[in-house]
């Protein structure tokens, strides 16, 4: 619950003076946790398999190493997942520009780029050891409309107002920046264009992932309507994941 705000002036009358008296580092301690609220993270003693930053009540996994490469890619995935279905559900026309947004291995990238023969997929990640394996791959598919973009933890280095769909698998929960990132991802968008995100299922005890990879539908929604997106499209059949597709708020 919100203080009253005679009860916050107190306290800043309170803590100020005390905090400068005790040494300028509790100021700059002080500064940086405001700093932190005011921009919507907290932080909090990391879970397993957690970074301790916060957003609206969420613990932001911790990125997956390039080393787990082989499970993207693993043999079971298809049964696992049912990709196929998904891909099936995605709004792609033969034109579409699409975006995966952190791409891996390209397991996403290359099959949805077979459908948009004269479209093109942006192929974005962050992490060089992925670059590097995306464009091998590229190249040992000849695959010509697929190009390999290295990102931002706050950006996609994309061009604005140019993709029909924004794709991000089983990504949205690693977000470091997940605010910054939403903004960066409504920019490139184009006017009608859409946000796909597919996370494992927390509401379904039987998705053997760790907590902090899965996502409830709830939390989704919250976090995506407050950055000025609603789901337009929700897809219930797939085994372990939620697929989400949301548009832009008109503002």
């Amino acid at each position: 619950m919100r203080k009253p705000a005679t009860t916050a002036a107190w306290l800043h009358l309170f803590l100020l003076p005390l905090c400068l008296g005790i040494s300028s580092s509790c100021q700059a301690q002080q500064e940086q946790q405001t700093t932190a609220t005011a921009v919507g993270y907290t932080t909090k003693t990391p879970a397993s398999g957690g970074t301790g930053k916060v957003y609206l009540g969420r613990e932001i996994a911790a990125i997956m190493s390039a080393t787990g490469g082989s499970w993207l890619d693993r043999d079971t995935r298809q049964e696992e997942e049912n990709s196929s279905k998904a891909i099936e559900n995605m709004p792609l026309q033969p034109n579409s520009t699409v975006a995966d947004i952190g791409a891996g291995t390209g397991y996403y990238t290359f099959q949805v780029a077979k459908l948009v023969p004269q479209g093109k997929v942006y192929a974005v990640e962050v992490q060089d050891r992925f670059i590097e394996a995306l464009k091998e791959r590229k190249q040992e598919l000849g695959t010509q409309n697929v190009e390999v973009v290295k990102g931002g933890n706050q950006s996609l280095n994309v061009p604005d107002n140019s993709l029909d769909l924004a794709v991000m698998v089983d990504v949205y929960h690693e977000l470091e920046y997940p605010m910054e990132m939403l903004q960066a991802i409504r920019k490139a968008l184009k006017s009608n264009g859409q946000l796909l995100l597919m996370e494992y299922k927390a509401e379904d005890p039987d998705v053997r992932i760790r907590e902090l990879h899965k996502m409830t539908v709830a939390q989704v929604k919250k976090e995506l309507a407050a950055n000025g997106f609603r789901l337009s499209r929700q897809v219930d059949s797939l085994p372990i994941q939620h697929f989400l597709l949301f548009q832009k708020d008109s503002k």
